[in-house]
């Protein structure tokens, strides 16, 4: 006999809340992690095309590393909607002038690209300081793979 295969919907997901500090942890390593977390990937109960997954609070952006010559060589890319309006910054310079712009890029390129990885993206909550303001929540601390 087949065993049976339960899909899960939205009323039925169980969200919580996890915090992890940023201070001296890789970039990509750590923006791996919170996009499994954000996706639900770490649940039982799994289903891909559901927003399973619970919140992710970000402390410490600013803190975060990365290896290599990165910082200088790796440019951020945006463009103004002008003809010839190309900007480019480095990582270093981003990192330092809006640092939890370059943890939420991170993440966001490791989620699904459509509506319900935008909708993945919503919940992840990020600051440059240790201190955040999901007290209430009671997060608990991120599980260390």
């Amino acid at each position: 006999m087949d065993p049976i295969t339960h899909s899960i919907n939205d009323e039925a997901v169980e969200r919580k809340w996890y915090v992890v500090s940023a201070r001296r942890k890789v970039l990509g390593r750590l923006a791996a992690q919170i996009a499994a977390i954000l996706r639900g990937k770490h649940k039982a109960c799994f289903t891909p095309h559901v927003d399973c997954g619970d919140f992710v609070i970000v402390t410490d952006a600013g803190r975060v590393r990365l290896t290599g010559d990165k910082a200088e060589k790796k440019i951020h890319y945006r463009h103004t909607g002008y003809p010839g309006s190309l900007k480019a910054t480095t990582y270093g310079a981003l990192l330092q002038k809006e640092p939890d712009k370059v943890i939420r890029r991170a993440v966001k390129g490791m989620l699904p690209h459509n509506t319900l990885g935008r909708q993945m993206l919503r919940k992840l909550k990020v600051y440059v300081g240790s201190d955040h303001e999901h007290g209430a929540q009671q997060p608990e601390p991120l599980p260390e793979d």
